[in-house]
């Protein structure tokens, strides 16, 4: 008879019904959205911090692009100018008026020479966004000094300027560019991290409870009437059921708490955004970005993402799934299982890893295609280069590769599981195990 149903039905109100689960199903969202408005609130508090800095400026003339900088960047920084007094002098007024620092430019015969002496004296070191903002400002000054002595037009310096965008495209009229590279690259790394995550956390639950139920001797009932591998799935199945309902309720609670928190404390994750974006524009990128995102859209397979996330996403989590199982049946506390963890640990961290350093560098390289076949990495590594995109023929045999795989990893932990889910008392090691197989 088919227990396998029943089992999966066991398992899943088991675990939806467990006070520890449903604690978690709330409070995960609270602990979560608690620290994206932390973050969000930490980081409005910083850019809106007014600083006082100092400028000496020895030459007299590189200081006066500050004195339009306040006014036309709309900036936190207040610039005071101090007249012709000694460094020294300088240093010791700034403290005692605890203003943030000291800019000193020090005279110098030649523009070169100036560039190389510049200081910034402080009581704590700056950030280095702070010092790239005053570099920026003083690059553009004494570059227009260096053409003005070489009797350069710099008005016609100006016009002349040109910024150059390379437009990627595949000769089947494919487009691409440097940002949604790196946005598809975040499609594939979001996809895949997000299997790490799962595959650690309800791997971990499955064990813990395949431990718990042989602790408890449960088991030794259950087993008279059911096959191992028929409870082995059950328990898989029904444990990955609980989870991916605990999953939409932290997307749908996180949403809402989210939004509510939003409108409440009035925090503008929007407007956050389009300051970096304007930062990012101020350092000189020029990019459209209605345009890039439209461009991103449609240059992404999403069927193929998301019909390649859902399986890749279940042959996975299976995969990795009868492993703990297996690991769980083999010892008799959680303590024992650190010494089987690590290998199954290593394929998915080196999954994520690899996938997230030589996806990007070269999607369709040797490496970056080889570790998508190897069944213990492809789930992380082919959902990181399919947006670049992968013929199907290579998905396919990938999917092939994962599934035989799963069939032989489960028959794998069945023996493991029928054997060690009735062994009390004895520590298992490597070479046990591997006796086990030929029971």
């Amino acid at each position: 008879m088919n227990h396998l149903p029943l089992i999966i039905k066991r398992e899943y109100l088991t675990k939806v019904r467990n006070k520890s689960f449903i604690i978690m199903t709330f409070l995960s969202p609270l602990i979560f959205i608690g620290l994206i408005s932390l973050i969000v609130y930490l980081t409005q508090l910083n850019n809106n911090k007014e600083r006082t800095i100092s400028i000496l400026d020895e030459t007299g003339k590189i200081s006066e692009v500050f004195k339009t900088e306040k006014a036309s960047k709309n900036s936190n920084t207040t610039y005071n100018f101090l007249p012709n007094i000694s460094l020294e002098e300088a240093k010791k007024q700034v403290q005692e008026t605890e203003e943030y620092g000291l800019l000193h430019i020090r005279k110098m015969t030649s523009t070169e020479e100036i560039a190389k002496q510049i200081r910034f004296y402080s009581e704590d070191s700056p950030s280095s966004k702070f010092i790239s903002r005053l570099e920026r400002i003083l690059n553009e000054k004494l570059t227009e000094e260096v053409l003005a002595k070489n009797n350069v037009d710099l008005d016609l310096v100006k016009s002349s300027k040109m910024d150059v965008t390379i437009g990627q495209e595949t000769f089947s009229g494919e487009r691409s560019s440097k940002f949604i590279n790196y946005a598809k690259l975040g499609f594939g790394f979001a996809a895949g991290y997000l299997l790490f995550m799962f595959i650690i956390i309800y791997g971990n639950m499955i064990m813990r409870s395949v431990i718990e139920e042989k602790t408890n001797r449960i088991i030794e009932i259950i087993i008279s009437s059911v096959k191992p591998i028929q409870l082995l799935m059950g328990k898989i199945i029904g444990t990955s059921l609980a989870g991916i309902t605990q999953f939409l309720m932290w997307i749908i609670f996180g949403g809402i708490l989210l939004v509510i928190i939003s409108f409440v404390f009035g925090f503008d994750l929007v407007g956050a955004q389009a300051a970096q974006q304007q930062e990012f524009l101020v350092q000189g990128a020029d990019i459209n970005l209605q345009i890039q995102i439209s461009e991103l859209i449609n240059s992404l397979p999403i069927v193929n993402l998301l019909a390649a996330f859902f399986i890749f996403f279940i042959g996975g989590y299976l995969l990795y799934s009868s492993l703990y199982a297996a690991i769980g049946a083999a010892v008799d506390n959680e303590t024992d299982t650190q010494q089987f963890m690590m290998p199954i640990l290593m394929p998915l961290v080196l999954a994520v890893y690899v996938g997230g350093f030589t996806v990007l560098e070269d999607p369709h390289g040797v490496v970056a295609t080889v570790f998508s076949y190897i069944p213990f990495t492809s789930p992380v590594v082919m959902l990181m280069r399919i947006p670049f995109g992968v013929p199907i023929w290579e998905q396919i045999i990938a999917v092939v590769l994962l599934y035989i795989t799963f069939t032989g990893t489960v028959w794998f932990a069945s023996k493991i599981y029928r054997v060690g889910i009735l062994m009390y008392g004895k520590k298992p090691s490597y070479r046990e195990i591997f006796k086990w197989l030929k029971y």
